[in-house]
């Protein structure tokens, strides 16, 4: 008897307890198409990948001691022809 009432008092406090279901967004059948079905599960995978290997391959190649071996060139500054803001840089 004890069993079924704290069975029966879990159950009720697991059903009360959840809010309702609701959906980040609308659905429409654009939805549906194989391909994007297809894509929730690679690009997590892709994603993965990104992180675990070619980031941590780029931060190694991108050591400017080894720069001269790996070939890397350092990126364009995204500033144009203005030199990014360094704080321990004081203008003339």
């Amino acid at each position: 008897m004890k069993r079924a009432l704290l069975g029966f008092a879990l159950a009720s406090a697991l059903v009360l307890s959840s809010g309702p279901a609701r959906a980040h967004d609308a659905y429409d059948d654009s939805q549906s198409h194989p391909l994007l079905l297809t894509s929730y599960v690679i690009y997590p995978v892709g994603f993965a990948l990104e992180w675990l290997i070619t980031r941590p391959i780029h931060f190694v190649a991108s050591n400017p001691r080894l720069e001269p071996i790996s070939g890397h060139r350092p990126h364009e500054s995204p500033f144009g022809v203005y030199r990014p803001y360094r704080p321990e840089y004081e203008p003339d």
